[in-house]
This record gives C-alpha cells, sequence and structure tokens, in this order.
C-alpha cells in the first residue's frame, strides 16, 4: 500500500485490488467507459458480472507475475491498474499493462503514481524483466508520462482501434526492468 497527497492535501491510496472491490470496480468501469476514448472499450462494453469481476480480482491475485491495482480517494476508486505476464515459461518474465484514471482526477499524477507502483513491484519481484504497453498515438499526455518514467517507443500498430468508422494507431512502448 501506497499513500500519496494531492496538492489539495487530499489522501489517495494506491493498493492491491481485493475481491471485496468487485462492486465499486465495476461501478468505476462503468464511469470511465464514458469519459474517455483512448481505452481499450466504451459504453457497456465491459461485459463482467459481479461475480466474474471478484474471480478475476483473486484469480489475479494468486498469480506471481500479476498485479490489479486501485487507487482510492475517501473509499471511492478513483484510478486502477492492471498487469499480466506470460503463463509459459518462455513468456512469465513480460506482461502488459492498462491504466486509467476518472477524469476528475486527471492530472493529479495518479496514474504516474500507479505506473510507478508496478515499476517497484517488478524490480522487487524479481520476475517481471519486461513491461510492455500500447497507446493512441495521440494520447500525447499519455506518452509523456510512460517516456517520462523510462518507457520507450518500440514500434507502432496501425489501425489498432476503430471508433466511429475512424482508425486510430497505436505505439507499442516497453521498459526493460533490471
Amino acid at each position: 500500500m501506497k499513500e500519496i497527497r494531492l496538492k489539495d492535501y487530499s489522501r489517495i491510496i494506491i493498493r492491491e485490488a481485493n475481491v471485496n472491490d468487485a462492486k465499486k470496480m465495476l461501478k468505476y468501469l462503468d464511469q470511465i467507459s464514458c469519459e474517455s476514448d483512448f481505452l481499450t472499450f466504451g459504453k457497456g462494453e465491459f461485459n463482467l458480472n459481479l461475480q466474474q469481476q471478484e474471480q478475476f480480482i483473486e484469480s489475479t491475485s494468486k498469480q506471481k507475475n500479476a498485479l490489479f491495482l486501485v487507487a482510492e480517494h475517501e473509499g471511492e476508486i478513483i484510478g486502477n491498474l492492471n498487469f499480466s505476464a506470460g503463463i509459459r515459461p518462455r513468456t512469465m518474465h513480460t506482461g502488459e499493462f492498462g491504466v486509467s484514471v476518472l477524469k476528475d482526477y486527471w492530472g493529479k499524477s495518479i496514474g504516474t503514481e500507479l505506473i510507478k507502483y508496478l515499476i517497484q513491484w517488478c524490480h522487487d519481484s524479481k520476475i517481471i524483466k519486461k513491461v510492455n504497453l500500447r497507446v493512441r498515438t495521440d494520447n500525447q499526455s499519455a506518452i509523456h508520462v510512460y517516456e517520462k518514467l523510462g518507457f520507450k517507443i518500440e514500434g507502432t500498430i496501425t489501425r489498432e482501434f476503430k471508433i466511429n468508422d475512424r482508425f486510430y494507431d497505436t505505439l507499442f512502448m516497453g521498459l526493460n526492468i533490471d
């Protein structure tokens, strides 16, 4: 668990998710699905029920090379990060993450803090040696954060997203954990 203070002295807690977070996570996912087109899902496209969300959180918590984080403010989930690595010996050292933050909390470094937590967790795990991500090429603020944290652009994936009949490219970025 990690506590951070915002400029207005609000307290944010970053911690690993547990099954008791499942209901709040579903509410959170429903809310963020309407707030940004940069996500891999839109309104009504994240189709997990409560039991499935609980199972996902529990399954993730049992894996040594997976991490599910939540950021909380006053008991409500305002951000999350999900990292998962390969299941086979040849790929269990490398994985990909997704991160999101409620729009009301953008620009407050919460996403950055979630990623820093992940990076430290990777170092501590001694298992994870590479962290990957995909980000839309037009999401300049996210790209800036990732580069600031040491991620390098490794390639471009064309036409990765299609939203309202428009295609968007993504950058593939990676960070070596040594």
